[in-house]
């Protein structure tokens, strides 16, 4: 049999006869698609084709199967036989189950149907012949049970090219899910600003050339054990489309830990399901760590003595608004527990409460004053102030699912739920309390205190060497690695001199962009530039990355030799920030909100961005980019040793 041809076989011994001489007319005249009938000698009915069991009616004398190809299959016992409500019928399968062509499926009992004056033939119809296929070649006559009695001819599928077509979010969500593998290749699914980061069950079944080709669709990247696809600024839209038509993904069960080789040697695997975990955590609330920063920015601005102290930090309003922005940070544990929970697939209720505990008033109260829990030989355990922290909560979110795992295998099901959470937040609470909270926020606190200083301590060479090559990270997807070590420096520290250096090469990818949108003659790159650049200026990068820079690799370049300029500046003003958030949008974050009238920040993220601007700029209209040289393809990601695609 060839490819475009789908065999039916007989689904019970007796004559098989033309659709056109069945008793019933709907049926005869192909309303319901192209088939046959057979009339029964016994009541033994098997599957004419191989594929899925999508439809049993209620009363047992209809099933319907679909096929790997797409047909819709049905088998209809008898005429009008609805009106027996299943009495002569038993069906031998479920919904859900996948069988073979030949394989039983139901019984009939003929002579029932017989003694109601009841046709007994059997229908085997394609339901959607219409659509799937350009004819069917029925030979009629007796037949035994499994025998070929019909081929049907496949239309050859002729895809539609989209690739220069605006598709809306909901078409573009179904061309990412078939061209990711199809629902069933898909584990799980988050995004962050710009990026849906799927986890797939086969990385290799996804088309990376049609998505990377789509228009709506800036890139395709394998990185952090995920694989992810770059959308833009339209990422919650197409992230909403694409969950809206996989219901059932947020509620699936974690994808099973196999011993299979997937290619990776284990440093590797380790490092990117760390990434990916990391990833899943953050990028959540991302958002709102950066609008907080904003908030709090601007409350800083508007208490300056030099624009009138517009506000009093102890009137209602300051106060008020700066509770809305420390929220985020005050019980970020919870969210990020959350989050993490959910990446996890456990339960994020039970890592949410966690989270609240060690965010709980009275537990901040002890750690700010350093109380004394208990002592253990010369070994003293003291309470630490967990608000505004990230890895612990990271890791109990870890323990909480594991913990969870291990009780739904012991304890009995009309139990687990009261004791999977009671003794899940008792276990976990004590050994984050006791055990890994401690060393993991002493850890992360050094890391974030050593960034600082190493930073400011390295002055223009830091700066110099961040702001040149840190645009990289974000091409491979691991500046998510970074993300993090910001979030802690600020929480600790109160402020990050890494994100100040990480600002200006926000900027200088935007300036490169924008300089090819002003130099360039050609509309569509004008309307791609100024978006890419605004986008940039807000923060986000990955659509003036994928969509122009990196593929007029000298525009890439140009926006680096800005930012290494740019961050030179920022190492040798020594300036910091205070907030999270980056780019242009993100100048509120360079006002200290505890000293306001202290500037020295905000003086070098004006100069740092301006020297990024005016470089970048020059370098894109001198030597970077003219209308003349050829767009490259989107850039692949490069193997890292010892991987697989």
């Amino acid at each position: 049999m060839q490819n475009n041809e789908t065999a039916l076989l007989a689904p019970a011994n007796g004559q098989v006869i033309a659709l056109s001489k069945t008793s019933d007319h709907i049926f005869s005249k192909g309303t319901m698609g192209q088939g046959f009938g057979l009339t029964p000698s016994d009541g033994e009915v098997v599957a004419p084709v191989s594929g899925k069991v999508t439809m049993i009616a209620d009363t047992k004398h209809a099933i319907g199967i679909t096929t790997t190809e797409g047909l819709e299959v049905l088998v209809h016992m008898g005429v009008d036989t609805v009106g027996l409500k299943g009495e002569p019928f038993e069906v031998l399968i479920k919904n859900g189950d996948t069988v073979e062509a030949g394989q039983d499926i139901a019984k009939m009992d003929l002579d029932f149907i017989k003694s109601k004056n009841l046709d007994t033939t059997i229908m085997v119809l394609i339901t959607n012949s219409a659509m799937k296929i350009d004819g069917l070649d029925v030979e009629e006559g007796s037949a035994k049970t499994g025998d070929v009695v019909a081929h049907a001819y496949l239309k050859e599928e002729k895809e539609e090219d989209t690739s220069n077509k605006k598709l809306s979010y909901d078409e573009l969500a179904t061309f990412i899910i078939k061209n990711v593998g199809g629902k069933d290749n898909i584990n799980s699914l988050v995004h962050c600003i710009t990026r849906l980061r799927f986890n797939l069950k086969d990385e290799a079944k996804a088309n990376d050339e049609k998505l990377k080709n789509q228009r709506g669709i800036l890139d395709v990247m394998h990185a952090g054990g995920q694989y992810q696809v770059v959308i833009g600024n339209e990422v919650t839209n197409v992230f909403d489309a694409v969950m809206k038509q996989l219901p059932g993904l947020g509620n699936n069960p974690a994808p099973e830990q196999t011993s299979q080789n997937d290619g990776k040697n284990p440093v590797s695997r380790a490092f990117g399901n760390l990434i990916g975990f990391i990833t899943g955590s953050m990028s959540p609330v991302i958002g709102v760590i950066a609008a907080s920063g904003i908030i709090k920015g601007l409350l800083a601005l508007l208490t300056l003595p030099q624009l009138g102290a517009l506000l009093n930090v102890k009137s209602p309003v300051y106060i008020t608004v700066s509770a809305m922005a420390d929220s985020a940070f005050f019980f970020l544990p919870i969210m990020v527990g959350f989050a993490a929970a959910k990446r996890l697939n456990s339960d994020p209720i039970i890592a949410a409460v966690i989270g609240g505990f060690i965010t709980y008033p009275q537990m901040i109260t002890w750690g700010k004053a350093g109380k004394m829990m208990f002592s253990l030989g010369s070994w003293n355990f003291q309470f630490l102030n967990y608000s505004y922290s990230i890895f612990p909560m990271i890791l109990a979110a870890w323990l909480a699912a594991k913990c969870e795992i291990w009780l739904k295998k012991v304890l009995p099901s009309y139990l687990q739920m009261i004791f999977v959470p009671l003794i899940t937040i008792l276990v976990v609470s004590t050994i984050t309390l006791v055990i890994t909270g401690p060393v993991i926020q002493g850890a992360a606190n050094g890391i974030a205190v050593f960034i600082n200083w190493l930073v400011s301590a390295s002055g223009w060479i830091g700066g110099l060497v961040i702001g040149a090559f840190y645009q990289l990270l974000v091409i491979f997807g691991l500046h998510w690695g970074v993300v993090p070590l910001v979030a802690q420096q600020i929480a600790s520290t109160g402020q990050s001199s890494l994100n100040a250096i990480i600002c200006s090469t926000m900027v200088a990818q935007g300036a490169a962009v924008l300089a090819v949108a002003v130099k360039s003659k050609k509309a569509d790159m004008k309307e791609l530039g100024i978006a890419a650049a605004i986008s940039a200026f807000c923060g986000v990068t990955e659509p003036a990355l994928y969509g122009i820079n990196l593929r007029y690799k000298k525009v890439f370049a140009s926006g680096c030799i800005g930012s290494a300029f740019g961050g030179l500046v920022t190492g040798l003003m020594h300036g910091t920030m205070f907030g999270f958030t980056g780019g242009l949008i993100g100048f509120s974050s360079f006002f200290n909100p505890a000293h306001p009238t202290q500037l020295n920040s905000f003086y070098t993220f004006l100069i740092a961005s301006a020297v990024s601007i005016v470089v970048a700029f020059i370098a894109t209209w001198v030597w970077g980019y003219n209308d003349n040289m050829t767009m490259g393809k989107k850039v692949e990601k490069k193997q890292r040793p010892g991987s697989a695609k």
